[in-house]
């Protein structure tokens, strides 16, 4: 081993560390270990940048531009409510059903995306069938890894492991071609959920009442939504007395939410003229508080009663006026932080987050329990629940904000409010044309995306102010800131040194030993960091692997996309598994008896499988 090869392994052991500590973001430690590479001499400025100009990212990017503008349109929740129509009340067909529907989702959109846009739709199902979300939750995450096997835009592992055909001059991965491997791990996954999956998933509620909604007839009360996250004891009236020292102050000039740890909902104005007290209206910080004027707040009961001490207000709880937790003025949502979220590891403090967003927070839930104290000074985590309340146009607004925040919920009022598939018909043209065009070869991968992209723009399926937001940045800058790092161990021999120690312990048993050894080196990674890192850097040492073997290379490519999709052991392998994880009310070890004989399967399946699709 050189000194070089040995400076780049160090490199790129010091990253999978930082992947897996989470103390920074993906896309960062992508930039540093490309900085050192380059800073060190070992890659030059050209191939450092080689990354950010790669079809593969302006696919990936137009990809995200289509998917977005499928959810817009509705058309992903088409898929929704078929799978409402047609499940019934079988337990049985209901799982194979929602493992197919969130498949055939994810073959187009992300799979989390998909994921998002079935939660609410099968914990509501799990309901009317009288069996627990934990026994569908699971099926639906890994029923989204397996399906982003379906075609070649599934999942962005299944762009680099064809790219990596096309750069070394071999004809790549058509359209379809993934389709026979994905229906095969679909086949497997809802067969072993049927014989085995069913006897060992939980039969467990999450702690609290979980409460969902996305399709009209499949949307919740807000009252049930409020008592989700224990609010009964925290919303509180409180009416201004003529000597209230906030009589003639603004709002914001009043500073509640930084001196008493208490948030304004919305208020009831006193007329004096009319000597009576006005329906409730959403508080903004220029209302400038009058004498009688009513105040809807939620905070703890201490702080509400020092507050209402020390500024002269009488006080009473919400739970006296029985109805709404808020009025009709106000919508009410359950939101969750993404994966690469810029709201992870701050305070809805810090972040402003009321003036950002223009909404309140009225409670956070983690692992499914409500979290006590003041909201404001909780430091969010990937997994937290949100329920929040502003004007139906904020509440509109964070439904298009995808990049830091997902919607997983909101009450009967907002489906029609965000409901609109005028466009439905047109996007669904689009994407078929983007598929012809593909399936057939008669335009380049890259050209083909971009079109599709721009069309959905151009056709009004996505505003031009959305684009920006339905792109995962943080994606674009981790697959551009690791392709450098495969360039650095082809250059150093890290590759090649790799593949050689990988036939020198299995080789002597044949190809397959070796294809097996791929899988599993790609699928260990996989449950730790992002399977696009993993598959950025395993893709090479596969096809310099199969060269060695002298055998074609197709097999192993597939065998990594496989492995990278199978990321089923850990809750943090891969974002749909959190995102299911406290809904399903799931323990780490849930999965870890779940997915490993679930991978262990999907290797066989791959041994078994892939040599006769892809003959060496």
């Amino acid at each position: 081993m050189t000194p070089e090869m040995l400076f780049v392994f160090s490199v790129l052991g010091v990253t999978i560390l930082l992947f897996l500590s989470d103390k920074l973001r993906l896309d960062l430690v992508a930039m540093l270990a490309l900085l050192t590479l380059l800073l060190s001499g070992i890659i030059t400025t050209d191939e450092a940048l080689a990354g950010f100009s790669d079809p593969i990212v302006l696919i990936i990017a137009g990809l995200f531009v289509v998917g977005g503008a499928l959810y817009q349109t509705g058309v992903a929740g088409l898929v929704g409510r078929w799978l409402y129509r047609a499940a019934g009340g079988n337990v049985t067909r209901l799982m194979i059903l929602t493992v197919l529907a969130v498949g055939l989702l994810s073959g187009f959109l992300s799979s989390t995306g998909a994921t998002a846009v079935l939660l609410p739709v099968v914990v509501m199902l799990a309901r009317d069938a009288h069996t627990s979300p934990s026994k569908l939750l699971m099926p639906l995450a890994f029923g989204a890894l397996a399906g982003g096997l379906l075609t070649l835009i599934g999942t962005p592992p299944n762009i680099v492991v064809s790219n990596v055909l096309r750069a070394q001059g071999l004809a790549p991965f058509g359209f379809f071609t993934f389709t026979p491997v994905g229906l095969a791990v679909l086949g497997l996954l809802i067969g072993f959920m049927l014989l085995i999956g069913r006897v060992l998933l939980p039969d467990r509620q999450p702690d609290g009442e979980e409460s969902y909604g996305v399709l009209n007839d499949l949307a919740v009360d807000s009252d049930e939504m409020a008592a989700a996250y224990d609010l009964g004891e925290s919303l509180f009236r409180l009416r201004v007395r003529r000597n209230s020292p906030m009589v003639g102050y603004c709002l914001e000039e009043t500073s509640l939410g930084a001196n008493y740890h208490v948030q304004v909902l919305e208020i009831q104005s006193w007329l004096d003229d009319l000597r009576q007290i006005q329906p409730p209206c959403p508080a903004h910080d220029r209302y400038r508080i009058q004498a009688h004027d009513v105040l809807h707040v939620q905070g703890r009961a201490a702080d509400v009663m020092r507050l209402a001490r020390e500024q002269e207000l009488g006080v009473r709880p919400a739970e006296e006026e029985p109805g709404r937790p808020v009025s009709a003025e106000l919508g009410l949502a359950e939101i969750m932080p993404t994966p690469g979220s810029q709201l992870l590891g701050q305070t809805l403090q810090e972040l402003r987050f009321r003036s950002v967003y223009g909404v309140s927070v009225l409670g956070i839930k983690r692992m499914g329990k409500a979290l006590s104290g003041d909201p404001a000074t909780v430091k969010l985590e990937f997994g937290d629940t949100l329920l929040v309340t502003g004007v139906w146009a904020d509440i509109i607004r964070l439904q298009k904000e995808r990049r830091n925040l997902v919607v997983i919920g909101q009450p009967k009022e907002m489906a029609d409010a965000l409901l609109d598939t005028s466009k439905a018909p047109l996007a669904g043209l689009i994407l078929a044309g983007m598929l012809v065009l593909m399936a057939f070869g008669l335009l380049p991968t890259v050209t083909a995306v971009l079109l599709a992209a721009v069309g959905m723009v151009l056709c009004g399926c996505l505003r031009p102010q959305e684009v920006y937001r339905t792109i995962s940045w943080e994606s674009l800058v981790l697959i551009a800131g690791m392709l450098p790092m495969s360039t650095a161990l082809q250059k150093v021999g890290g590759v090649e040194f790799i593949a050689d120690g990988l036939i020198s312990v299995v080789g002597q048993m044949g190809p397959l030993a070796v294809l097996a050894g791929v899988f599993v080196i790609t699928s260990l990674f996989s449950q730790f960091i992002s399977n696009t890192a993993t598959t950025v850097l395993v893709a090479p040492i596969a096809y310099t692997a199969a060269l060695r073997m002298g055998v074609a290379p197709q097999a192993f490519l597939m065998a990594v996309a496989v492995a990278a999709s199978s990321a089923f052991a850990t809750p943090i392998a891969s974002p749909v598994n959190t995102l299911v994880l406290a809904p399903g009310g799931y323990r780490f070890f849930d999965f870890v008896k779940i997915g490993v004989p679930l991978v262990l399967l999907t290797l066989g399946l791959s041994v078994a499988l892939l040599p006769l699709l892809f003959p060496f």
